[in-house]
């Protein structure tokens, strides 16, 4: 089965589900995005902490650090959030990219941030560096950027081919959040999420990006950042999209899929 077979038989499978039957492969598929988005940026953030937050709002024998809970506790919040955004058809806005943000963030901005004015649920007011070089726009240019992608993502929100091109508008958004870089922190979660509001909202499955890829993951949006190449990053989510819902979809040959 080729890739493209295999994804459109995810997307099949998906949109051939009961309410009822959709629901709990959210219910597993939030634990599995929420470790793996986490776990990109945070080595500290394990399965079993994600998992036990997701079940009983609380973890027992934990050692780590302070933000990594919050994180973990963060990601839960907004997930539930998401899915009641996308249940009650919220279009996305300033408003909801800030509103994502500040609920993935809250209580996890390091005292030097905080010192610097920046907060949970703003845009960036100082420039950082990301790797070896500057990453994103200057802060001043943040509102005007931020707001050209979000017209685009509503234009291409609107358009008679939508679903059809669903990947490619959740590939879109997660690249302009990724290159622009509109927040002090948590620009990643933010984009890993936001893809998936696209997703969810034109009937196609959520993606969990495996931690293990996430070389494969940054080079694809480097991609996009250097040559303004999106073809990378919506092939790495296809293959994504396969390795998360293959198995139970009936994709034979991958594996990868959530029990």
């Amino acid at each position: 089965m080729t890739m493209h077979d295999a994804c459109n038989k995810v997307i099949s499978w998906w949109r051939d589900l009961d309410d009822d039957a959709r629901a709990v492969a959210l219910d597993a598929f939030a634990v599995r995005f929420s470790y793996n988005s986490g776990k990109i940026e945070n080595d500290e953030i394990t399965f079993r902490d994600t998992h036990e937050v997701f079940d009983r709002d609380g973890v027992t024998s934990y050692t780590g650090s302070l933000r990594t809970l919050f994180e973990i506790k963060n990601s839960k919040t907004a997930w539930e959030w998401l899915l009641l955004s996308v249940r009650n058809g919220v279009f996305i806005d300033e408003t909801f990219l800030l509103e994502a943000h500040r609920l993935l963030t809250w209580g996890t901005y390091d005292e030097d941030r905080w010192a610097k004015g920046e907060r949970p649920g703003t845009f960036k007011l100082g420039d950082y560096v990301v790797g070896a070089r500057d990453t994103g726009a200057a802060a001043c240019d943040v509102p005007e950027a931020i707001g050209n992608v979000l017209i685009e993502i509503r234009e291409a929100l609107n358009a008679s081919n939508a679903s059809k091109n669903a990947l490619v508008i959740a590939a879109y958004l997660h690249a302009q959040i990724a290159r622009i870089h509109p927040f002090a922190d948590g620009n990643g979660r933010t984009a890993r999420l936001l893809g998936n509001f696209i997703l969810l909202t034109l009937r196609h499955p959520p993606i969990s990006i495996d931690e293990a890829d996430r070389l494969s993951y940054y080079g694809a949006l480097d991609a996009f950042d250097v040559d303004g190449d999106l073809d990378p990053l919506v092939s790495f989510l296809k293959v994504e999209l396969v390795k998360t819902w293959g198995e139970r979809a009936g994709c034979t040959g991958h594996t990868g899929g959530l029990s």
